[in-house]
């Protein structure tokens, strides 16, 4: 009776333990699911367009905000980091002295700050080439800056930056004064139109799918025969 009651406990006990080892197991693979969630909502590519200011730190006084326009396109390394990759049209001016306009194409290392989350701050910062009108002047400069982005659909995004930018001339805005070359500032209000989003979630869910599979069969060979 004793021998009997001391197998029913052993037996209640292994399917306990079998149970919260099944359970625990399929835990593990639930948090090991790779997380697409950004795939969803943004994507590997994307085309982005701004609509702007632009106001010059010079050697003059009462600088003019003016018109700034960008268009550009990002390549996603990981969901954190990308590179950008843009064409900027502005002028720099000041009140009744100065009016010119300017390009730049500017190539930059962003980094998303949540990009599983649709609102995400960012943060960019490279290098770029500045020329005024019909390249009547060049110089190179650096840059950098910071905005936020909110996902408003799926694969676009409404987005709010500004940036600094460091040109290695001080005749920006023709004059050669001071100890220090040209700055400029833009601020600019825009949208990213992302893509191909679609087509890495699937690959990354099948190459999941395949390494479960294999670690299924393996586990099944593995497994000792009663």
């Amino acid at each position: 009776m004793i021998a009997q009651q001391i197998r029913f406990r052993l037996l209640v006990l292994v399917i306990v333990l079998t149970g919260c080892y099944s359970f625990a197991q399929e835990e593990i693979e639930i948090s090991d699911e790779p997380n697409t969630k950004f795939f969803n909502l943004r994507g590997t590519n994307a085309f982005d367009v701004a609509l702007g200011t632009s106001v010059i730190n010079g050697d003059l006084v009462d600088p003019q905000f003016e018109i700034y326009f960008h268009v550009g396109y990002k390549r996603q390394l990981t969901p954190h980091l990308s590179l950008d990759f843009g064409y900027h049209k502005f002028n720099l001016a000041y009140i009744d002295i100065y009016n010119e306009g300017f390009m730049s194409f500017d190539l930059n290392l962003e980094a998303l700050l949540f990009p599983h989350e649709r609102f995400s701050p960012f943060i960019f910062a490279g290098g770029g080439y500045n020329a005024s009108n019909h390249f009547k002047e060049t110089a190179s400069k650096i840059q950098g800056g910071a905005g936020i982005e909110y996902i408003v659909s799926n694969q676009v995004g409404l987005k709010l930056y500004a940036d600094y930018n460091y040109v290695s001339s001080d005749t920006l805005d023709g004059l050669e004064v001071g100890a220090s070359d040209d700055t400029y500032f833009r601020i600019a209000f825009g949208a990213n139109f992302y893509f191909g989003g679609a087509v890495k979630k699937s690959k990354i869910l099948k190459d999941y799918s395949t390494e479960i599979e294999a670690n299924s069969i393996t586990d099944d060979r593995n497994r000792p025969k009663l």
